[in-house]
């Protein structure tokens, strides 16, 4: 709109309030119609701005170095720019850039700089090195240096805005016969004593041991006991001189024997170094550690070598503050006091250092800490490795007769593997990506890679971020440290802060004090007033003791444009031609911008959660703005499609379904839905149970058709054994569940882990029926059968007693009850024989 038609206009409504009276007077119907319309009209675009607002972020910042702290956004330092929105995106308000001037376009680029990049280089061969000569790297290495280089760039510069990611690559690789500082801190209280024998004796073994692995070989001696002070150790004048039999006298640390290829001389430094003793159970171990790692001159360590400090003790260890026991109240300082002998001369002078101070000291000197210790305190010390950077831990014998094997395999799996870390400060966030040893697979959020040999190569993306500019502007220059933990080499990253516009330094010519523009009340930079205390406005032209509020020119300053006559987008106030927003009574809610168009709580939400959330996003004027990694309208979405690719695969959700919101989205077929974390699960598919059945049951169980021979040949993913078989939906396992040749059951779940490879976990017991006994059923029928038939026979016999017994006693009764015996009954008749003999004459 031109400044003519801009009068016009102010005219005709100065027109329409002298008539509304007359129309309001005449049409009271009409002009209730009209009010109501204004306020429609005047409420749909007091809104208007806002949603405009929460689509580009860049609209509400009002400097030039706020607009470039907002990524996506470009600054026009014009003078008499007619757009009021200086901040834009070029890439989408292509008006704006076209109306702005080329040469006063601020829009910094991010801008990286290799400054030293050396070859990948084997130790003590010849390699052709490449350098990119630079005075801030302080030259460069010619061809033919003979030190190994394991990480490449060496050196790099960094111009970064803020919010900003910038990825870059950097390549790691284990050296040959790379150099090798081992030095063993032992503890020698009395209960060490058969250790140290054995140490002795396995010395030239150790050495001989670690000569295989890298020819140069360095090997030292350290030992402790305790703090010579009560409680920790006695302090009875004959017991200072001999705390037990055949002890020496008690101390805090002795440096016996400093890092040299002579080998051979540990072995009898060793066996002469007297045990002594203490009181309490823990030891000084701290202070030996502490000592040990930063006295780097007297220990004698080198600076191209993997350092290597082997803490060797059966017992546990005393930290910060447990010198107030023995009244030593000062802290320990973290600094090198040994004298002449290698002996600590502060153990009675200052505190026990502290684990972070441990850590610290390991990370500054590169020095893979290794914790020999007995079996009773590896899960102390298991937990202490926790916290100390690089370091690992194994479970040393009760004679240490298996410190050779111990040492060994600790160096080589602290060598197979590399883990990326840095020093950045907290305004820079670095997130680091590789796919390991897969060179053709996906690109995993991670930092360490394991499997290494000698010679492999492998990448990391370094993405590195600056999430806010700090307050003082010498910390906008930084330099910090990408490095593998435990190996002295690093990349090193300078890092410049791009928080400022050069047109807001003094010098520049978009930079004047009390300039003309600026009403001679402030100054202008990069094409805007910065009043002085008591001036505001665009042009410094409103004085906060006289308030020209009734101006119209000021209180369209208020206003978006002539589109709308609502103030401050109706939620402030205008004074002097700028908006002070109103205030909520919530402190931690804001309303902002050049309208009042911005507030930091009208965003989307998820779970109740603004944003999300903390770590998913923050509101910026109405819309939310996602963390890295997360995406959508509420911040509740993953960005990346990695989360939906399965371990091992390259395949969004298995080719059967979609990724949406980081999760899969299973497709519908004939045979039904697919399941699963990665839509793996066919509804008809077998999945993989059957391959691994027959291994469980020989490893696990004992059973099965494969031969014990077989299986250690051909099974070789051993299971984890628990009790009970859980399935946990989370880690996308596939529940298993088999009858065997014994009608057992038998039950184990198979997933994948985040390199891709099986991890099985197997019941420990099977579920069998209860064992049936053939033989003891029969005995029990047949028993059974003789014992009831006896029962029987033996009930009736009881019955035909009982009867016989009854009929007895009433057969007595009737004879006691007759009148007459036999004798004298006249029925009676005593029967008589008659024989005639036919011969028989009498005669």
């Amino acid at each position: 709109m031109t400044h003519q038609s801009f009068n016009d206009l102010k005219m005709e409504l100065r027109w329409w309030r002298r008539c509304k009276s007359d129309i309001a007077r005449v049409y009271p119907r009409i002009m209730f119609f009209i009010v109501v319309s204004m306020l429609c009209i005047s409420s749909t675009y007091g809104q208007l701005p806002e949603k405009l607002v929460s689509q580009n972020p860049c609209i509400v910042k009002q400097t030039c170095s706020e607009c470039i702290q907002t990524p996506t956004c470009a600054w026009c330092a014009e003078p008499n720019f007619s757009d009021q929105k200086r901040c834009f995106q070029p890439n989408i308000n292509t008006d704006l850039l076209l109306k702005c001037d080329e040469a006063f376009v601020v829009n910094p680029d991010n801008v990286y700089s290799i400054l030293e990049m050396r070859e990948l280089s084997r130790a003590n061969s010849h390699s052709h090195s490449t350098s990119i000569k630079n005075t801030a790297s302080g030259g460069s290495f010619g061809a033919g240096s003979r030190e190994a280089v394991q990480i490449t760039p060496q050196h790099v510069s960094l111009k970064l805005r803020i919010n900003e990611v910038y990825r870059m690559w950097l390549n790691y690789s284990q050296a040959e016969d790379y150099p090798v500082d081992l030095y063993y801190l032992m503890d020698l209280s009395n209960s060490m004593a058969d250790d140290k024998q054995k140490l002795s004796l396995l010395g030239d073994l150790l050495a001989e041991s670690m000569q295989n692995i890298t020819s140069n070989f360095r090997l030292g001696f350290g030992s402790f006991v305790d703090k010579v002070t009560m409680p920790y150790v006695s302090i009875v004048p004959k017991n200072l001189v001999e705390p037990c039999t055949a002890c020496a006298a008690p101390y805090g640390f002795q440096n016996v024997m400093s890092l040299s290829q002579n080998t051979s001389l540990f072995a009898g430094l060793v066996r002469n170094a007297a045990v002594s003793g203490n009181l309490d159970a823990p030891e000084g171990g701290f202070d030996a550690i502490m000592q040990a790692v930063v006295c780097r001159e007297q220990i004698g360590w080198r600076e191209k070598a993997r350092r290597l400090l082997v803490f060797s003790t059966d017992a546990g260890f005393h930290y910060a503050g447990d010198g107030k026991l023995g009244g030593i109240v000062k802290p320990n300082d973290g600094l090198c006091h040994l004298d002449r002998r290698g002996q600590y001369t502060h153990s009675v002078l200052q505190d026990y250092p502290s684990i972070s101070q441990i850590n610290l000291k390991v990370k500054q000197n590169a020095i893979n800490l290794i914790f020999a210790v007995t079996k009773e305190q590896i899960g102390v010390y298991q937990k202490l490795g926790q916290h100390v950077e690089g370091s690992s831990y194994g479970t040393l014998s009760n004679d240490s007769a298996n410190v050779v094997e111990l040492v060994k395999d600790q160096y080589n799996k602290i060598s197979s593997s590399v883990e990326i870390k840095d020093n950045a400060s907290s305004a820079i966030k670095v997130n680091y990506y590789s796919n390991c040893l897969d060179e053709n697979g996906p690109l995993v959020q991670t930092n360490k890679c394991d499997g290494l040999k000698v010679g492999t190569v492998v990448r990391f993306q370094a993405e590195i971020e600056v999430k806010a500019c700090p307050e003082d502007r010498r910390d906008w220059k930084q330099r910090f440290q990408i490095y593998p933990v435990g190996i002295n080499e690093s990349l090193i990253v300078d890092v410049e802060m791009q928080c400022d516009c050069s047109c807001e330094n003094p010098g520049n010519p978009g930079y004047k004090e009390n300039a003309e523009e600026c009403s001679g009340f402030g100054t202008y930079k990069c094409g805007i007033c910065e009043c002085d205390s008591s001036h505001f406005g665009r042009f410094c032209e409103c004085d906060s003791d006289n308030n020209r509020h009734g101006d119209t020119n000021l209180v369209s300053g208020c206003r978006p444009d002539n589109t709308t006559l609502v103030d401050c987008s109706g939620r402030g106030s205008c004074v002097c031609g700028q908006c002070e927003c109103e205030r909520r009574g919530n402190p931690d809610e804001t309303i902002s911008g050049q309208f009042c168009e911005c507030d930091n709580f009208s965003c989307d939400r998820a779970g109740g959660l603004l944003c999300a959330g903390p770590g998913h996003g923050h509101c910026v004027c109405g819309k939310c703005v996602c963390e890295p990694g997360w995406t959508g309208p509420a911040c509740d979405c993953r960005a990346s499609n990695a989360t939906c690719i399965p371990p091992g695969g390259t395949t969004i959700c298995s080719g059967n379904g979609e990724c949406e919101c980081g999760a899969c989205k299973c497709h519908e077929g004939k045979e039904g839905r697919y399941s699963g974390r990665f839509c793996e699960k066919c509804p008809t598919c077998p999945g993989r149970c059957s391959e691994f059945k027959e291994c469980i049951q020989c490893l696990v169980y004992k059973t099965g058709p494969i031969s014990q021979e077989d299986c250690a040949k051909n099974c070789t993913i051993i299971p984890e054994i628990v009790e009970v078989i859980e399935v946990n939906e989370e880690k996308d396992e596939n529940l298993c569940a088999f009858y065997d040749e014994d009608d057992c059951r038998f039950a184990f779940v198979y997933s994948y882990d985040v390199h891709g490879k099986i991890v099985l976990r197997a019941q420990q017991e099977r579920e069998c029926p209860p064992q049936v006994h053939i033989l003891g059923v029969v005995l029990v029928v047949i028993g059974s059968i003789v014992l009831i038939g006896l029962g029987f026979l033996l009930l009736w016999k009881m019955i035909t007693y009982v009867h016989d017994q009854r009929e007895c006693a009433k057969f007595e009764k009737e004879i006691k009850m007759a009148k007459w015996d036999t004798c004298q009954n006249p029925f009676y008749k005593q029967a008589t024989s008659t024989y005639k003999n036919p011969i028989y004459t009498g005669n």
